[in-house]
């Protein structure tokens, strides 16, 4: 779920992972004050639930450090491109855009 097939065996990138020159960027929906921080999959989104609330930026804080942890990756590549204060958000990884895609679908495959 999430990640479609793009020709002889060779998987695409998930539908909410753009490449750029200098990384990837993520399109995701944040649900702050949750019961439980998790990072899922629903039909080929992604959603983040954090427990933390949306006071001067906690909750992306919050987000930032779930999705380092999920995919192993350092908070410093992390950044909140478009959507600070909404649910919607566009959150930049900076580095190898073939190994972040690489890794990401790795835990697609985990988690879809």
């Amino acid at each position: 779920m999430g990640v479609r097939l793009a020709g002889a065996g060779t998987l695409s990138d998930p539908s909410f992972l753009r490449r750029g020159a200098s990384g990837v960027t993520v399109e995701l929906r944040v649900q702050p004050r949750a019961r439980r921080t998790a990072l899922e999959l629903s039909e080929s989104a992604l959603k983040a639930a954090v427990t933390t609330p949306p006071e001067d930026g906690k909750a992306n804080a919050a987000v930032i450090a779930l999705l380092a942890e999920s995919w192993r990756l350092p908070k410093s590549a992390f950044t909140v491109i478009k959507g600070g204060t909404a649910r919607n958000k566009t959150i930049g990884v900076a580095g190898d855009p073939a190994a972040l895609a690489a890794r990401i679908g790795e835990w697609v495959k985990e988690h879809g």
